[in-house]
């Protein structure tokens, strides 16, 4: 599978900006490569505060990327050149633009809020904190605190509440509708928290791509929203003739978790973080592999194989060595059994962009 990051893959109208129009007419090229299914990045309506992942509109697409109508014909083009295409889901968190957010009851109902510790509630409810960096708490005008992992542009939303359930089912089959092949879903190892959201006891930093055990993160409620979501999609596959997929990010603390999430009535594949972390040795590289190996297929499920992607640094850069390592690497990858993905330009062995000023930033 082929990731392309919409907002700097193709830019079909000189705007500066990658849309889904410079997606669709790149897509001989990626059939060419023998890649036989392409993951989108977010395109949906959008503030941009996460490159895409603060989505606003899970049913629009956002203007800097083009229209319906756009996703529709790359969707038929994909399809005619013998490509699949799966789309990202967010289903931890909205942005603060999104309409239930808006809405003060609303929101109340369907993120995470809490009143604040200390005598006039001024203090944040736990010692979480971002991802991103600092609290994970932002107090509201009312006094109370909303919960957000990311940015404070995105708060997460509440799992226990049915609605939040039911609208991301109808999310899945409006697109499923529209012709995607299945989906990429977003941090799915976040969504449910532990009971009474306990502190963690220190202050460092959460961090996506790590080990911690955490209480927001990989918490076994998030199997059963997966079990369901199985059941959708095999269900719509089997109504269509087509089969649809489910791949999770899931950032688990070792192979052993990151498997529950490609159980028989799960996902179908899950990111496998643990290869992309590994070190430039060999003893290191082989102990990664069959620690893989070993624990997908104790539940019965192919293993797949990451080395970059929008979230880390590009392996050509990150492993040292230049192009020659970095094309060892990817052929390592493409030797393995199981699933490939590959990041846009990772087939050329495209290094980091290292030079950049902090105020053309936009990536938090």
């Amino acid at each position: 599978m082929y990731q392309v990051y919409v907002r700097s893959f193709a830019d079909s109208d000189g705007d500066g900006i990658g849309d889904l129009r410079g997606v669709r007419e790149r897509l001989p090229y990626l059939r060419d490569l023998g890649v036989d299914a392409v993951w989108l990045t977010p395109f949906y309506e959008s503030p941009q505060a996460d490159g895409g992942y603060d989505v606003a509109d899970y049913r629009a697409v956002d203007p800097l990327f083009g229209s319906l109508q756009d996703a529709d014909i790359l969707l038929r083009t994909a399809h005619d050149l013998g490509l699949r295409v799966i789309v990202d889901i967010v289903p931890n968190h909205t942005s603060d633009r999104h309409p239930w957010f808006q809405d003060p009851e609303l929101a109340r109902q369907r993120y995470v809020f809490r009143p604040g510790k200390g005598p006039g509630g001024e203090l944040p409810p736990n010692d979480w904190e971002s991802v991103f960096g600092g609290p994970a708490w932002t107090r509201t005008d009312r006094g109370d605190w909303y919960l957000h992992l990311f940015a404070p542009e995105q708060p997460d939303l509440n799992w226990d509440a049915p609605e939040v359930h039911a609208e991301f089912e109808a999310i899945m089959r409006f697109w499923l509708d529209l012709g995607v092949d299945g989906f990429r879903i977003d941090v799915a190892h976040g969504m449910i928290k532990a009971p009474g959201l306990p502190d963690i006891g220190h202050g460092r930093q959460a961090q996506l791509i790590g080990t911690q055990v955490l209480p927001f993160f990989d918490q076994d409620g998030v199997h059963a929203i997966h079990r369901t979501w199985r059941r959708l999609l095999d269900g719509y596959g089997e109504a269509h003739g087509k089969q649809v997929i489910g791949v999770a990010e899931a950032w688990a603390p070792t192979p052993e978790r990151l498997a529950l999430y490609v159980r028989p009535d799960e996902l179908h594949q899950a990111f496998n973080f643990q290869f992309l972390n590994a070190p430039w040795q060999a003893g290191a590289l082989r102990a990664v592999i069959d620690a893989s190996i070993a624990a997908t297929a104790s539940v019965g499920a192919p293993t797949t194989w990451v080395l970059s992607n929008h979230d880390v640094v590009r392996h050509t850069t990150r492993l040292g060595g230049g192009l020659d390592r970095a094309r060892a690497a990817t052929l390592l990858m493409l030797a393995l059994p199981g699933s490939a993905y590959l990041y846009q330009g990772e087939e050329l062995g495209l290094p980091e962009v290292t030079d950049l000023p902090d105020e053309v930033r936009q990536d938090p």
